[in-house]
Parts: C-alpha cells; sequence; structure tokens
C-alpha cells in the first residue's frame, strides 16, 4: 500500500507516481510516500492511497494563503502528460470545505479526470455553490486567469457518486470504501478504503464533541491498517464549550453595549449557524435592539439545505424540526453592503472566515481604524491569510496597491472550530483501533508532541511524513474464516476447551471458499455439501530395527515399550499380528536372509499424523534391552 500527499508547499525534487507504482512491494508492508506538504501544513488536502493495486485521491483541496499556481496540488507528481484517469481508480471527497474540495474543478476539467468521485449527498449540494462563489471572488472581482468555469464546475459535479452513511459501494471488483459521520460541518464523512483484507480509514476533518446543530463523529471498531488522521488542533485541549459560549456573549454584548460593531468571519455553512443559533437565542433572552447581520446570498441556500438534509443534524434540531426550524432566525437579517457605513452598534457574520478575501475583508478594512469595534475569529487561519496575521498580533498590514492597514480594533480567537483536538484523537483512535496511526493536516513542532503521546498511549507506530519523505508499515494480513457450530461441539465433545479469540489454536476440519468467503466445517459437512464420497487417506512409514526376536516377540517387546511410555493412550496387541495405538496400526516383517532386520510399517490416518510421526521417530531409536515380551 502506498499512500501520497498532493500538499504542495515548496517544490521538492518530483519522482513519477508511474515510476512509483511500478516498484515491487513485499507482501505485507504498507508503503507510504509523502510527494508534498500534506503532511505538515495546513490549507489544503490531497493524498493519493495506493492499496492493493489501487490508487484513491482523498480530496482535492485549495490553498487560502496563495493567488497563484501554488494554490492547488501539483498534479505533475501524477503525471507529467496526458489525463488523469488512467492512474486514479476513484477520488473521495470528505466535506465542502474548500481546502478539501477547492481544486476538484480544476483536476477533473483542466488536468483531466473522467473516473467517480464520492461524496456524500450534503457535500454534492453543496460543495458546487462554494466554488461558484469562490470563483466569482477570483475571476469576475480580482480578474485571475487558469481558474476554472462555472461550466467546468457542472461538468465536474456531473462525474459524483453520492454516497450513503454506513454503505458499502464497490468501486471495482476489488475495491470498497464505506463512509462514517464525522460532524465538523453538515455532510462531512469518514472512509473507510478497503482491498482484500488490507484497509485505510480516512477522517479529513472531524469533531469528536456534539454542538447545537451536529453530533460526533463515530466509526466502528473497524481496524484499519492505518487511520490518517487530521491533526488541526494537535497539542489543544479546549476549555468546555459552555464557557466559550458564554465568553463570546459576554464580548458581543459588551462591544455592542459600548457602540462598537462586532465582525465575525465565518465560512458559509458549518461554524455560521452554530454561532447564529448561539446569539438567536441571547438576543431573543435578553431582549436586545442592535442588528445582526449575514452577508452573502448563500444564508436561505443553507437553510435549505439543512431543512433537506435534516437527518444530518443532531438529536435535537431533529426533534423539535417539526414544531420550530431552528435555522430560521427571527433576529438575524440578511446583509447589504451599504450597512456597513451605517452608526451605531451591529453584528455582522460575513464570509469567508479567514479574511483572505470577499466581503469579510471588505468590511474588515472599513472598520480596522476604530477601537470601540471587534473582530472574533472564530476558527483556524492559514498561515498567509489576514485572519493569520491580526491573530499574531499584526498592527499594520500591507494590503493591495501597497496601501497600509493600521489594525486598531480588537481582535479576539476564540475556537468554535469543528476540529478534533488532542483528546478527540485520543478518543477516535480507542474506537477504531487502528494498527498505526498517520497525522496530516496539521503544523510540524505540534503533530511530534501528539505523535509521542500516541506512541505512548498504544504502543502503535505512529508518522507524520514530510514532504518527499517515504514511510514503510509491516502489516499482518488476516484471513477470517467461519468455523461450523458442528465442528465447535466436537471440539468440546472431545474435552478441548472452546477457541479464545486471544490466544491460537489448531483446528481440524475442512476449508471451503465460496461467494468470497471462507469456511471451516467437519469432513463429513463438506462432503455432503460438496456432493462427493468419502475416501480414507492414510500415510505410512517404514522403519527398520535391529532385534534378533521373531517377529512375534519382537511385536510384543514393541508393545510393552510404548504401553510403558504412552499413558493415556489406548494401545491393543490385535489377534491378526498387530498393535494399534488410537488409528496407528504397526506391522513387523523380516527376511529370511536378515532375520535380525526388522521392518516396522506404520500407517495412520491425518487425524493422529503429530502421533504418528512421534512414534516412528520414537522406533527409530530402537528398543530397550531386557525388554520382555508377552
Amino acid at each position: 500500500m502506498h499512500l501520497y500527499c498532493l500538499q504542495a508547499m515548496a517544490r521538492v525534487p518530483k519522482v513519477l507516481l508511474r515510476d512509483l507504482l511500478g516498484l515491487a512491494v513485499t507482501p505485507g508492508a504498507v508503503t507510504l510516500d509523502v510527494l508534498e506538504g500534506a503532511g505538515q501544513d495546513v490549507g489544503r488536502s490531497c493524498i493519493l492511497v495506493s492499496i492493493g493495486g489501487k490508487n484513491i485521491m482523498l480530496d482535492c483541496g485549495m490553498h487560502m494563503g496563495f493567488n497563484d499556481d501554488r494554490r492547488f496540488p501539483d498534479f505533475s507528481y501524477i503525471t507529467q502528460q496526458g489525463r488523469l484517469t488512467e492512474f486514479l481508480d476513484c477520488v473521495i471527497i470528505s466535506h465542502f470545505h474548500l481546502d478539501h474540495c477547492g481544486a476538484l474543478p480544476y483536476m477533473s476539467e483542466m488536468v483531466g479526470y473522467d473516473g467517480p468521485i464520492y461524496m456524500t449527498h450534503p457535500t454534492k449540494a453543496i460543495c458546487p455553490i462554494l466554488l461558484e462563489d469562490f470563483r466569482k471572488i477570483t475571476v469576475d472581482k480580482k480578474g485571475e486567469t487558469n481558474f476554472f468555469t462555472s461550466q467546468m464546475i457542472k461538468d465536474c459535479m456531473k462525474k459524483v457518486v453520492p454516497l450513503n452513511l454506513h454503505q458499502t459501494v464497490q468501486v471495482d471488483d476489488e475495491l470498497e470504501i464505506k463512509a462514517y459521520y464525522a460532524g465538523h460541518v453538515l455532510g462531512a464523512a469518514m472512509v473507510q478504503i478497503k482491498v482484500g483484507s488490507e484497509s485505510v480509514v480516512y477522517t479529513g476533518d472531524y469533531n469528536m464533541t456534539p454542538d447545537r446543530h451536529l453530533g460526533a463523529a463515530w466509526i466502528d471498531k473497524c481496524r484499519p491498517d492505518i487511520l490518517i488522521s487530521e491533526s488541526t488542533y494537535a497539542t489543544t485541549i479546549r476549555d468546555s464549550k459552555r464557557c466559550r459560549e458564554r465568553d463570546f456573549l459576554k464580548k458581543v454584548h459588551e462591544t455592542v453595549e459600548r457602540g462598537g460593531k462586532v465582525l465575525i468571519p465565518v465560512f458559509a455553512l458549518g461554524r455560521a449557524q452554530e454561532l447564529c443559533i448561539l446569539l438567536e437565542t441571547f438576543w431573543e433572552r435578553m431582549n436586545m435592539k442592535a442588528p445582526i447581520y449575514f452577508s452573502t446570498g448563500l444564508t436561505e441556500k443553507a437553510n435549505h439545505y439543512y431543512k433537506l438534509f435534516i437527518t444530518w443534524t443532531n438529536q435535537k434540531i431533529r426533534k423539535t424540526f417539526v414544531q420550530r426550524n431552528m435555522f430560521e432566525f427571527k433576529h438575524i437579517k440578511a446583509f447589504d453592503r451599504s450597512y456597513a457605513d451605517n452608526p451605531g452598534p451591529m453584528v455582522v457574520f460575513a464570509t469567508p472566515g479567514m479574511l483572505h478575501a470577499g466581503q469579510s475583508l471588505q468590511i474588515f478594512k472599513k472598520w480596522a481604524g476604530n477601537e470601540k469595534n471587534m473582530i472574533i475569529m472564530p476558527g483556524y487561519c492559514v498561515q498567509g491569510t489576514i485572519g493569520h496575521k491580526i491573530l499574531n498580533g499584526q498592527k499594520k498590514l500591507e494590503m493591495e496597491n501597497r496601501q497600509t492597514l493600521e489594525v486598531k480594533l480588537q481582535v479576539e480567537y476564540m475556537s468554535f472550530s469543528a476540529h478534533a483536538d488532542a483528546k478527540g484523537i485520543m478518543q477516535l483512535i480507542r474506537m477504531a483501533e487502528p494498527r498505526n496511526m498517520l497525522l496530516v493536516h496539521g503544523e510540524a513542532k505540534k503533530m511530534e508532541f501528539l505523535k509521542d503521546k500516541i506512541e505512548q498511549e498504544f504502543t502503535i507506530n505512529c508518522f507524520m511524513p514530510a514532504n518527499g519523505e517515504t514511510t514503510t508499515v509491516i502489516t499482518n494480513p488476516s484471513v477470517p474464516v467461519d468455523i461450523s457450530l458442528n465442528l465447535l461441539k466436537r471440539e468440546m465433545a472431545l474435552g478441548g476447551p472452546l477457541p479464545d479469540p486471544k490466544k491460537p489454536r489448531t483446528m481440524h476440519g475442512t476449508l471451503i471458499m465460496k461467494d468470497n468467503s471462507l469456511r471451516l466445517v467437519s469432513p463429513e459437512q463438506a462432503l455432503k455439501e460438496l456432493g462427493l464420497n468419502e475416501h480414507q487417506l492414510r500415510f505410512t512409514c517404514r522403519v527398520q530395527l535391529q532385534d534378533p526376536h521373531s517377529d512375534p516377540d519382537t511385536l510384543s517387546r514393541i508393545y510393552t515399550h510404548l504401553k510403558s511410555v504412552l499413558k493415556g493412550y489406548t494401545i491393543q496387541h490385535l489377534p491378526d499380528g498387530t498393535v494399534m495405538v488410537e488409528s496407528i496400526v504397526i506391522k513387523v516383517s523380516s527376511s529370511a536372509e536378515e532375520p535380525n532386520t526388522k521392518v516396522l510399517l506404520l500407517s495412520w490416518s491425518y487425524q493422529d499424523e503429530d502421533l504418528g510421526s512421534f512414534l516412528s521417530t520414537l522406533l527409530k531409536k530402537g528398543l530397550p534391552s531386557g525388554l520382555s515380551s508377552i
């Protein structure tokens, strides 16, 4: 199994994927090649996994911190010429955030890919809206070239195959995928990829804590060979959600009371709905009069999709939905850009969430110079964005046309981010019980700390590959076999204990392979099922023995010897001139030319193979002197 990350930061020496895929991989080894910076970077996710000869692309995101070609993954690592279709078996998108799906039309329509693209129903519905919204900002407003068109977005979405939760989808005869609930945002999914006995789980972004509108991530004990987990908050253990909410409401309330304006940059779906529900409830309870606005026309569409995909929300929202739709807000109105210049207090939710473009950046520029105002950053900001710069305390910002913007307003960071914290990541490992861990979508120093913690607590290997790094993971493929009830009953009847799943145990039976499953059954059951006649198979062995006695006396001496050595076995001296030990028959013969050289003929059935081998070794050593015959 190979794994490649295509999340470029610096350009490392290129290694062609087609050459790498030609390498012979030892069975039982998983090789992970990180060709670009997905491993130790937050900003764009694009990982290529090669498992059992199948190549799967996990996410296809863009980096918000760049305005040139570096925003897209470098697909020339896969092939320098021709389309990607012949190199990829499928593409899987975990959720609709642009750092996970933003490069999808560029990859499929401009580079060239015609295969299936898998994502959940909500992601399929919301993804093209966000892609078109970002295209308008980038191309129509900024005039950038080498970007995908509206038609390319539509053509790309025609290749999408929707996924249902917990549904196993056969991509082809060998490759299957299964989606699990990830929390994070509406429609986000973790995906299990399986080829034969090898499997990988990719988390995308996930949240182990339920919130006001989504449930917590969940996965069954699938024990994958590798769990690829995001590690955005690798060293953070967040305080209680209730404390954060109280602090958030207090800061908004104080700013509004002193006549200031509050800007909350958000992405259109996800944290926006979470914080809107919180403020709506507070405004109602406190009888607040200051207006709350939500920018962009996505609010109505967001409400539409939350109604449409109500089953993806949490239990409380689903339960109250019949009486009241929690996403129809009384106090939150649509924003018009002219409102930004209105006097007096107001609260504005504006997109996008990292202040890298769009309405949120325009409002920020207008309000930044007034110390009465406040900006609350509720989520992670990647390096290179305005959001990242102001969170790091930068007071003077160089904007477009070399203009300098002085930041006087209060800057607050309150993590309402729907990413798993360190505690949540550890919780997911306990759930899935992976054999190996791979950390992506994080910062190197924080990932190193978490890596040590995981290895110490779970005694499994944890990897955090950097650019150009190759990691080989040794796996132990297991082949599941069902055992028939009759065979287990027979084992019990013979006095043996029931098989313990934690301890190895030898069981004798017939292995039947049918419809890609294996069963161990009793020989009688196998013959009956397959309509075959029974044949007796016996092993024979000749042992030469030097003994001066007659053949009958030698046989008697063998009988006496075996009686003294084999306690607890059934040993018989039969009238036909043979000795039987269980199913093993022993005969003695000699030639007239060499009467002292006896030839012992041992014969046994396959059930007594171990005992037969023991007897032949014992008799080769000869009979003890002074042994009497009966």
